[in-house]
């Protein structure tokens, strides 16, 4: 996996709360393709100095989403196994007749996540469970280039 922070923007509002946005790269190999961002986030939320708030985590684009899994190899080829079996991409799809693209399981299968997520954060941490990540999941039925938007909204101490 490969990240960049491509940019910061950061909006306060009468001095007390602020919302800072990053956007971050991530290059996928597509097919279901798993990745792991709690890192990412987290040393994102230590970089915006807020304490408690909220984080948002979104995905431009119709053929990915964001969740939270056990990051682990078992539970992620299970969850890849779940969406082969929901919308296999051999299956006819109208998108498929009308683009020619190939990659109408993925739109489904996006669509069945979505594409953003929201964490609560407190005392600079992001409460998420014991074995809970977040993830970016790529359905395309291609390598792609991801831009994620991460924006913290909340205060500092």
């Amino acid at each position: 996996m490969t990240t960049s922070i491509q940019q910061k923007r950061e909006h306060s509002a009468e001095g007390r709360a602020t919302v800072t946005t990053y956007e971050i790269l991530v290059s996928t190999a597509g097919d279901a393709d798993i990745i792991g961002l709690s890192e990412e986030v987290t040393s994102l939320l230590r970089d915006s100095g807020l304490t408690a708030g909220s984080a948002t985590v979104f995905l431009p684009g119709a053929t990915g989403a964001i969740t939270t899994l056990e990051f682990e190899p078992g539970v992620v080829a299970d969850f890849q196994r779940l969406f082969d079996e929901l919308a296999a991409a051999d299956r006819d799809y109208r998108h498929n007749l009308l683009l020619g693209d190939g990659n109408g399981h993925s739109h489904i299968r996006a669509g069945l996540l979505g594409p953003s997520l929201v964490v609560p954060f407190a005392e600079a941490r992001l409460l998420l469970g014991t074995w809970q990540e977040i993830c970016l999941v790529c359905f395309d039925n291609r390598a792609r280039e991801r831009r994620l938007v991460v924006q913290f909204s909340g205060v500092s101490a």
